[in-house]
């Protein structure tokens, strides 16, 4: 049975005792969200000891209420905020809003991988382990540099509909980002954080949520953000799709092939130097690859032949497999075949993982060794953080995901369609250009992994390289690549590289 929601648990029933004359008993009345429509927070204090200095700091962890623009009631969002103590003028100090994708995913994920000031001790690259597990101080955590609030998307955490609204209404591209854009605005009004500094941070889809949430806090509610860190990035869905009939996503993910092929010694020669070979890879990629793809079905067999020797030497992939593949593997079929030979699969998410192939018939991968290997460390040791340390109420239920509530469905439709219908697949690209065209000091951070194969480097390439912008307002776009994976931060340096490059742009970017 699923459990109930806080504020489920709150409704209570009113009985009516008329003792004047006996009377048939009155039906319970339920109460309404809008009469119990409360924000539930538990707080704590706690220090740290962050590059070598003590950080003092409040954790406020609970629920604020959103209203629509009539005051009702619209949605119960859930939220943990960590923010320095003993700051004298906090217009001057920084706050960052972070969260993960999914869609439908909590934001424990960056919370104690990378951003809190606790964290998950996980070892980079073992196989699942069984608890206890062990959560220690994030040395890495930028708190020290600017107050953290930790946001989960109505469906996840303790975020859920109120009053008359349901938790569908908030399931889309363009739901999300409003409601969102909503929850920054009351948080930064119910704490005098108007004049501060602010920053977004989000991964996977959270990036394709930042694009759009930075442009409707400026077009809509007034709100000037000074940057925008985007972890993973992936703002045009079609680069994901491998849609039948569109070559795209092939061209995309052939870079992070290349790699993933080097860092499992599949190549029938090992490069020297990873990022040069990655590059000639991309050329190869966006020239000849693409040329060949584009002829479709008239490709001779000349040239097809050439294209798939040079694939084969450049994925660890076999000629014959990539022949039969039509010149076009997808990344499922990737995973699967790469290590086939050692009864292995390859990680999704961060492909330096792997785990064990059950059928080696199957054409594409069933499961995700790098998921398989952390989820059940982060989501234990998340929820035993959230109710002992942080002292949530555990009536409170966190889901972890919206993937298992009633109805969700993602609405991916955006407005705005050419003929007047909705976009398909669905991009925030042109809302980020817009943002950064009307506010030339917005500055971007863009981080890569240069073995994930969720949400490919080059596509964030060609994303950032195609948004129209003016040769001034592209510099403020600032790029990093990582050794590891979608979650780079569970690698130990690249966690290391994480903070200091996030403690550079908030020090760059804030006056």
């Amino acid at each position: 049975m699923k459990k109930m929601h806080l504020f489920t648990f709150l409704f209570c029933t009113l009985f009516v005792q008329l003792i004047a004359q006996p009377m048939p008993p009155v039906p319970p009345k339920p109460m309404s969200d809008t009469a119990v429509a409360k924000p539930v927070v538990a707080i704590t204090h706690h220090s740290i000891v962050i590059a070598g200095k003590t950080v003092n700091y409040t954790a406020t962890a609970g629920t604020l209420i959103l209203n629509n623009e009539k005051g009702e009631p619209i949605a119960s969002f859930g939220y943990v905020a960590y923010t320095k103590e003993g700051v004298s003028d906090i217009s001057k100090r920084p706050v960052l809003f972070g969260y993960n994708g999914g869609p439908g995913s909590s934001s424990l994920w960056l919370h104690m991988g990378a951003l809190g000031p606790r964290r998950v001790a996980v070892n980079d690259l073992s196989a699942p382990t069984p608890p206890p597990y062990k959560v220690e101080d994030n040395q890495n955590s930028i708190l020290d540099v600017t107050d953290i609030v930790m946001i989960d998307p109505i469906g996840t955490g303790f975020s859920h509909a109120i009053g008359k609204a349901q938790n569908k209404d908030f399931w889309g591209v363009d739901q999300d980002l409003r409601s969102i854009s909503n929850f920054i605005k009351e948080y930064i009004t119910e704490n005098d954080r108007w004049n501060s500094p602010k920053y977004l941070l989000g991964e996977s889809y959270g990036t394709m949520r930042s694009a759009g949430v930075v442009n409707y806090l400026q077009e809509r509610l007034g709100i000037a953000v000074n940057g925008v860190v985007l972890v993973s990035s992936v703002l045009d869905l079609r680069q994901l799709t491998f849609g039948a009939g569109d070559d795209i996503s092939y061209v995309m993910y052939l870079p992070t092939y290349a790699a993933t092929a080097y860092f499992h010694k599949k190549l029938p020669t090992q490069p020297t130097n990873l990022p040069a070979f990655l590059q000639e890879v991309t050329n190869f990629a966006k020239g000849p690859y693409t040329s060949a793809l584009m002829l479709g079905d008239k490709i001779d067999a000349a040239t097809k032949n050439s294209i798939a020797e040079k694939l084969a030497n450049y994925t660890g992939l076999s000629k014959d497999y990539i022949l039969k593949a039509n010149l076009r593997v997808n990344e499922p079929q990737f995973t699967q075949e790469l290590l086939r030979d050692q009864h292995l699969t390859v990680g999704r998410l961060d492909s330096r993982f792997t785990g064990i192939t059950q059928n080696l018939l199957a054409e594409n991968a069933d499961f995700d060794p790098q998921s398989t290997a952390i989820t059940p460390a982060y989501t234990a040791s998340f929820l035993n953080y959230l109710y002992s340390e942080l002292k949530v109420n555990k009536n409170m239920y966190y889901h972890i995901s919206a993937y298992n509530a009633e109805g969700f469905h993602w609405d991916w439709q955006r407005k705005g369609g050419m003929w007047g219908e909705g976009v398909y697949p669905p991009t925030t690209a042109p809302d980020l250009a817009n943002a950064m065209s009307k506010n030339p000091n917005l500055k971007i951070l863009v981080f890569n992994g240069y073995y994930d194969l969720a949400t490919p480097f080059y596509g964030t390439e060609y994303t950032m390289d195609h948004l129209g912008l003016e040769p001034e307002i592209q510099k403020n776009i600032t790029m990093k690549y990582f050794d590891a994976g979608h979650m780079m931060y569970v690698h130990p340096a690249s966690l290391a590289t994480f903070r200091k490059d996030i403690v550079d742009f908030i020090n760059r970017t804030n006056p």
